[in-house]
């Protein structure tokens, strides 16, 4: 078991008040950053808890080797790095060999987020994440954990039936090499798919723990050109009816309804090992404040189907 996500709801998880089941979803949330700055990761060292993970983007124009300094820096932090792997980047297999190696050696890495990658044609010779996840490459570099994408909303080039066969086919095949296995989702703004697709998975078998991605606080403005270029099915209307993101067009909203209604589906049915993984779209900082809050229980529920957060006491 994953000692880092949340344990499955007790069996008086439905009895409990709306503010512990939020509370017991939000412990263990991690968070999704591209490129931190040198101020940005000071700025989390003042609003995270130690050992806090951090996942870093794969950006298909910048050499990969630049995230090993990202992540160098956030275990200097204190801050557990998860690098994305995004095989179809690497031109040679002794490329991905140097890259594993170095976070290992500079920045103690022993989980990451291995995918595709959004290339149309790989740079080198791999073209999906199962070929490096097979073999023992991986685990030559200290690697023991890996996350694996999921699509609650489904995915633009893939059927969900292929999707599916896809995720087990990673889930067996690395079971099969020694690696664990946790699955990071596409961000959405529906509980009801989410909670629907994770409910699927538990029947089907899979038990692997699932970190739901959000979007941390942002505007609309933003949420939309990300869902739009991440291939997220959303529009102004759907995300309209998620009064807890669409407070306002240019002002900032927060997730707070979507993450009170999956606390509310995780208490009403067996959903396993779940936890939140945050997208910091509107800045890590205001991403690390807010969950933060969430995580410590400064929470009210409000009439909206969500709750307000409440601002950190200061300092004795």
């Amino acid at each position: 078991m994953n000692a880092f996500l949340a344990h499955p709801m007790s069996d008086d998880a439905s009895s409990r008040h709306p503010i512990d089941r939020i509370v017991a979803l939000a412990r263990g949330w991690s968070l999704e950053a591209t490129a931190p700055t040198d101020l940005e990761i000071a700025a989390l060292r003042t609003l995270l808890r130690p050992r806090t993970q951090v996942y870093l983007t794969a950006v298909p124009r910048r050499d990969p080797l630049g995230q090993i300094d990202d992540a160098a820096k956030l275990a200097a932090a204190g801050f557990l790095p998860v690098p994305h792997v995004a095989v179809r980047n690497f031109a040679t297999r002794a490329s991905l060999e140097d890259y594993l190696a170095g976070m290992a050696a500079e920045a103690g890495v022993r989980r990451i987020l291995i995918i595709a990658g959004d290339r149309d044609e790989p740079a080198g010779p791999f073209r999906s994440a199962i070929e490096a996840i097979d073999g023992s490459l991986l685990q030559r570099h200290g690697i023991c954990e890996i996350g694996i994408a999921g699509y609650p909303d489904g995915h633009q080039r893939m059927s969900q039936q292929e999707l599916d066969r896809v995720l087990v086919d990673k889930i067996e095949i690395a079971a099969q090499v020694g690696l664990s296995v946790h699955i990071v989702t596409q961000f959405g703004f529906d509980p009801a798919p989410i909670a629907a697709w994770i409910g699927r998975l538990r029947d089907f078998g899979v038990e692997n723990p699932v970190r739901i991605g959000l979007a941390g606080p942002t505007n609309m403005a933003t949420l939309l050109r990300y869902a739009r270029r991440c291939g997220v099915r959303a529009s102004a209307q759907g995300l309209a009816r998620q009064s807890g993101l669409a407070r306002h067009i240019f002002g900032m909203s927060a997730p707070d309804a979507l993450v009170r209604a999956l606390a509310e589906a995780h208490a009403a049915r067996h959903l396993g090992e779940v936890a939140l993984h945050f997208f910091s779209f509107g800045g890590m900082a205001a991403t690390a404040r807010w969950a933060t809050a969430v995580a410590d229980g400064r929470i009210a529920p409000d009439g909206a189907g969500g709750f307000q957060v409440a601002p950190r006491p200061p300092a004795e």
